[in-house]
């Protein structure tokens, strides 16, 4: 082929080889696909319509690739049925079988292989398919094209001014932030965000941040890579128990909705926070990732608004939008603007276009309306997730479901692992709750799936949910 594709869909993972135009490619992809059995006998694919969005191509190219597999036997198609792979099409190796007491079919990945996962319900990740690209290709254009040139020099450290405004103007509006565009600074991304703050927390002679009893253990690395202790808060029906702070010098919380637990902070010790804060000068570190997807209530409101100056607000574009984009912001106390900006290096190293574009994006509304179209999309989902799980597995329970973009399904005693072991044999990427879980948490262990139900593209949901479904117990 003239182009060289790593990944062709995000639900098929196909893996075009040699050359001859996009049709070739990809009905060699599929075929090799079925051949090996990775599309197992009677699975139904997306449509030609929904495979040729997420894949960027024309829809005839995917309806002629589908029309020669159907010629060769390799898939057949039935009017109100769909395009389906064939019976006894796959070629399975008679040594091939599902592991003792796993529930489900499935061929396991040889030794030494890395097979990539048919569907994926790995949290964190919005659905990249329905990312707004012409809105973002308008913005884009009108910012380019009424930007006076000076725009792209070498630029304030803390970031564009035109995008600093943006974003204390609407996380003020949405988020209930107190700031003025002075005090924010423009990261790439939460990782670049926590690192600047672990050099600034260290020069200021901090020696320990608490975090929470489960979070992401990448977060935990950032911090100690600062040469900072990481105790973990306890945890229980209430959410993160603050009132066990003591003579840490912060603390980093997901106060609006505890990653992955899926609950907000209790008001007390929202409260208990803040106390700790003002009386021995500590700071608290919030992460409002998925602040603007709640869906039966009112949004929680950031922590940041009850002290701005003991709290260092974080959020990003990256569960909103895509995290591609590589756009974060913090939201600084006064006192620490200066040393911020020193961390950072006295330069703004962030792409100015794509700074750009996002003030644009903001100020004409299209991220309110993107944002309105993911979160009824994205109830929908969750709506059906409860749905199909209370259906076929009774047994497990669906939980931390009022915002975001995953749920927590508590699985019967003992299953954890299991069933995370039977999903790759299903194709299926899934996270378990002990993943997330601190070393050191103090928290009742508990056995859990943390699913990312905004991760699959809009085509390859039904299948995801309906793979899901055949190995929860």
């Amino acid at each position: 082929m003239a182009e060289s594709w790593a990944t062709l869909g995000v639900d098929l993972h196909l893996e075009p080889a040699g050359s001859g135009g996009l049709r070739r490619g990809l009905t060699d992809a599929l075929r090799e696909a079925v051949r090996t059995g990775r599309l197992a006998p009677g699975t139904r694919l997306p449509s030609s319509r929904s495979l040729a969005a997420d894949l960027g191509i024309a829809r005839n190219t995917v309806a002629e690739a589908y029309a020669d597999l159907v010629a060769e036997g390799w898939l057949t198609a039935r009017q109100g049925s769909g395009t389906r792979v064939a019976e006894g099409a796959a070629a399975v190796p008679p040594s091939a079988t599902t592991p003792t007491g796993m529930p489900g079919r499935g061929l396991a990945p040889r030794r030494g292989e890395s097979a990539r996962p048919t569907y994926s319900l790995v949290p964190g990740v919005p659905d990249l398919a329905a990312f707004p690209r012409a809105a973002w290709l308008r913005a884009a254009r009108r910012a380019l094209t009424t930007a006076p040139y000076h725009a792209l020099g070498y630029g304030d450290p803390r970031g564009r001014a035109g995008l600093r405004t943006a974003l204390a103007g609407y996380l003020a509006r949405v988020r209930g932030v107190r700031t003025d565009p002075e005090r924010v600074l423009i990261t790439s991304g939460f990782a670049h965000a926590l690192r600047l703050t672990g050099t600034l927390l260290r020069s200021r002679g901090v020696r320990s941040v608490a975090v929470e009893s489960y979070g992401l253990d990448v977060y935990r690395n950032l911090l100690q890579r600062s040469a900072l202790a990481t105790p973990a808060l306890p945890y229980d029906g209430l959410g993160t128990d603050t009132r066990a702070l003591s003579g840490e010098g912060a603390v980093l919380l997901t106060p609006a909705h505890q990653f992955p637990m899926g609950t907000p902070l209790h008001p007390d010790r929202r409260a208990a926070v803040i106390d700790w804060a003002r009386r021995t000068g500590g700071l608290i570190l919030e992460d409002d990732y998925d602040g603007e997807f709640r869906y039966d209530r009112q949004p929680v409101g950031a922590l940041q608004g009850h002290d701005p100056d003991r709290v260092i607000y974080f959020g990003t574009a990256s569960k909103a939008l895509a995290p591609g984009l590589r756009l974060g912001w913090m939201v600084l106390p006064p006192s620490l603007v200066e040393e911020a900006v020193s961390a950072k290096g006295g330069t703004d190293t962030i792409g100015v276009l794509e700074q750009l574009t996002l003030a644009e994006f903001i100020t004409s509304g299209a991220y309110d309306r993107h944002i309105r179209s993911s979160r009824l999309r994205y109830r929908r989902r969750r709506d059906a997730l409860a749905a199909v799980v209370s259906a076929r597995a009774p047994e497990v329970t669906v939980t931390g479901v009022a915002a975001g973009l995953h749920a927590v399904l508590r699985l019967p005693a003992g299953m954890e692992q299991s069933v995370i072991e039977a999903g790759t044999w299903q194709g299926l990427a899934l996270h378990g709750l002990a993943f997330h879980r601190h070393p050191e948490a103090v928290a009742e262990p508990l056995d859990a799936l943390v699913v990312g139900y905004a991760t699959p593209p809009d085509s390859a949901w039904a299948g995801a949910l309906e793979a899901l479904c055949r190995v929860l117990p």
